[in-house]
């Protein structure tokens, strides 16, 4: 467990002090700041949001149906 530890603070500090991966780190950090919202959006309105879109596809299924009909 301890070499464990050590593998993953070495790492850790490794990655801290590159320089080079900084930008890859600040590109990784900007998207889970976008994606992070969303996904929580999807998962505590998934239902609705679910609910809303089965509405909207009737709708349009509806009209066509409609318009098929004045054809």
């Amino acid at each position: 467990m301890r070499g464990l530890i050590r593998t993953i603070r070495s790492a850790t500090v490794r990655v801290w002090r590159d320089e080079r991966g900084a930008e890859g780190l600040e590109k990784l950090l900007i998207l889970a700041l976008l994606v992070l919202p969303l996904l929580f959006v999807l998962i505590f309105f998934g239902e609705e949001i679910k609910e809303w879109m089965s509405g909207k596809w009737e709708d349009v299924k509806d009209e066509a149906d409609d318009l098929e009909q004045l054809n």
